[in-house]
């Protein structure tokens, strides 16, 4: 094969199928490398047969002819690949990419995967231009683990959580991949005991010290893919893979200072003690929370978010206080006044108070700009969604037509317009990225709560976004959209569902996407036109 220094394949299995072309299995045609590793190549093709194109992973060692004189590694990595495989087949879900067929000959040296080809390269290839922000990291880090839900409950665990093995389609949307090393609840062990099974720098602690079993390990191992992903370097990394080892066993966890809401949540996510660890529900919230840019907080099982109206870096006093607060509400921790006796303690260490209806670190500096405009409350006077809170602010519904039609006018009467290139509605609050009206080619950021708009500047819109008129959606068809959802994700009792404006989702055309989810990790998102049009359905559990 050109460009390997490996032998090539037998005839039989690789043939010349046009000028320049190589075929693996007499249909795959080799179009360029995607990328490779200690255990592989993987290949853009095109399936010559249905006319696609596809993924092509050539499974093999750095050495081939090792296989030839070792029979034994020669098994290993077939039942390497079959476990991947049937992982993979197990899985049908949005956020786990997709596997169509194994060539595996006898005139093969070792076998291929043909997959789903996610053209968007990987989480690495990303990280390589620069860090995420931290709701791009949140948003991927909500995907990554509804495919990691989706897997442990089919008794899958991956075991090599990491930036490279986390695909980006065209749009953004994160596809996990590389189950070669999943550990499948009904089979034996892939290798020897004792042997290292995933990545140094992302191994769970405990995984190091030989305790397998424990689903949140492949949490721990998303915690740090994310904080890599946030901070721009590797926290726990040293010169060699023993130091590196030693250093996630026992090192202190340096405090993130670019993860924003996200960084507390980084923090117990990265806690030695898997109980520790917010659960897969609580780990949901928060990154929800944190994609909005709004530092959840959870009180037993109520989430309360808090608007965090700064970007400034968090200290360590303060991430340390807020990992308190979460690590106090341990899942195997006592009753719920307890838990909130240790939400109050952890808010007193932290300094906050209340300035102007938001909650506050010490020490940050509100911009001008992000100074919250009090507007008259969306859809209030309406009627239907409407009542009044404790505070005595009347409280709306947004997922409503009326909610909704409130707060596009509040968004048009605090900035000149009602042209977004997102929108996201919860029942409680939004956020939007608006289209500055002086500069077409800017976005602002907005949040919307309790009657009060914030914004802060954005920055500038990528080539691929269209703008949306808000004025163009028909408000009253989000009962029968949310309806539909439910129906068709079969999600009876939605938790914290939302709805997400833009243009462009799998259609030429505004659409609005519809989330539910449940506590057993099932969900997804409905994709509608403006009109209603159902454009797309996808699943999550």
């Amino acid at each position: 094969m050109r460009g390997l220094s490996a032998p090539a394949p037998t005839m039989t299995a690789m043939m010349t199928g046009g000028p320049g072309a190589q075929l693996v299995d007499g249909r795959f045609e080799l179009l360029g490398r995607l990328g490779g590793g200690g255990m592989g190549l993987v290949w853009r093709a095109r399936d010559t047969v249905l006319e696609r194109e596809v993924a092509l992973k050539e499974v093999r060692p750095p050495d081939p002819a090792m296989l030839a004189a070792d029979p034994a590694a020669a098994f290993e990595l077939r039942e390497r690949v079959l476990r991947e495989a049937r992982a993979l087949a197990r899985l049908q879900h949005p956020h786990v990419v997709t596997i169509h067929h194994i060539v595996d000959t006898p005139e093969l040296p070792h076998p291929w995967l043909v997959m789903e080809l996610v053209a968007g390269g990987s989480l690495q290839d990303r990280l390589a231009r620069g860090p995420l922000s931290p709701q791009e990291a949140a948003r991927i880090g909500r995907g990554v683990l509804s495919a990691l839900r989706a897997a442990h409950a089919a008794g899958i665990q991956h075991r090599d959580v990491k930036p490279a093995n986390v695909l980006l389609r065209a749009d953004g949307t994160p596809v996990l991949t590389d189950f070669g090393i999943a550990a499948l609840s009904e089979s034996t062990s892939l290798t020897a005991t004792g042997a290292l099974i995933g990545s140094p720098e992302f191994i769970a602690p405990e995984r190091i010290r030989g305790h397998e079993g424990d689903p949140s390990s492949d949490l721990w191992s998303l915690g740090m893919t994310l904080y890599v992903a946030v901070e721009g370097h590797h926290p726990l990394r040293r010169a060699t893979s023993i130091a590196t080892l030693a250093a996630v066993l026992d090192e202190p966890l340096p405090p993130p200072r670019h993860s924003g809401p996200l960084g507390a949540t980084l923090v117990a996510l990265l806690s030695r003690d898997p109980a520790d660890r917010p659960g897969p529900d609580q780990l949901d919230r928060l990154f929800a929370a944190a994609e909005q840019n709004v530092d959840g907080t959870l009180d037993g099982g109520t989430f309360a978010p808090t608007q965090l109206n700064s970007p400034a870096p968090w200290t360590a006093t303060e991430l340390n206080a807020t990992t308190a607060q979460l690590t106090a509400r341990r899942r195997r921790r006592g009753p719920l006044l307890a838990s909130a006796v240790a939400v109050v303690a952890a808010v007193g260490l932290l300094g906050w108070s209340l300035n102007g209806g938001g909650l506050h670190l010490p020490g940050r500096n509100r911009a001008a700009d992000s100074a919250p405009q009090t507007l008259p409350d969306a859809g209030a006077g309406s009627g239907a969604g409407s009542g009044a809170g404790a505070d005595g602010v009347t409280a709306t519904d947004l997922l409503t037509p009326d909610g909704a039609r409130g707060l596009v006018e509040a968004i048009g009467s605090a900035t000149g317009g009602a042209t977004v290139t997102q929108l996201v509605i919860r029942s409680e609050f939004a956020t939007a990225r608006v289209v500055t009206k002086d500069n077409p080619k800017h976005y602002d950021d907005l949040t919307y709560r309790s009657g009060r708009i914030t914004s802060k500047p954005g920055g500038t819109l990528a080539a691929k976004e269209k703008p949306v008129d808000l004025g163009r959606v028909d408000w009253t068809l989000i009962p029968a959209g949310l309806a539909k959802a439910r129906t068709e994700l079969g999600v009876s009792a939605p938790k914290s569902p939302y709805l997400i404006v833009d243009y462009g989702w799998f259609a030429d055309e505004i659409t609005l996407r519809y989330y539910l989810s449940d506590d057993y990790g099932g969900g997804g998102y409905l994709s509608t036109g403006a009109t209603g049009k159902v454009l797309k359905v996808a699943k999550s559990g």
